[in-house]
């Protein structure tokens, strides 16, 4: 059975490409593998300014000036609920 193959206009194309462009944009990568470190991985900053992902940091003779945790989406966006009350 043949499947329908649908063309897509120009447009659309041109459209959904740029999407994907402006995703990809925003989107922090390993300076060394390119690979898009996970939510909960540790990435290193050095003095370069280039950002490394835990794989890659074991292969890199330098020391890194900063490290920091990935976050979400959500982060910055959740409620945190804290007791103010005074303690008795």
């Amino acid at each position: 059975m043949d499947s329908p193959v649908r063309d897509m206009p120009a447009l659309e194309l041109a459209l959904m490409r740029r999407g994907v462009d402006d995703l990809a944009a925003c989107c922090e990568r390993c300076a060394r593998c390119r690979r898009t470190p996970l939510i909960g991985e540790r990435v290193y900053v050095y003095e370069t300014g280039a950002l490394l992902c835990e794989l890659c940091r074991a292969v890199e003779p330098q020391t890194p000036v900063d490290s920091r945790l990935v976050h979400g989406p959500e982060f910055g966006h959740t409620l945190k609920i804290s007791d103010h009350r005074a303690a008795a």
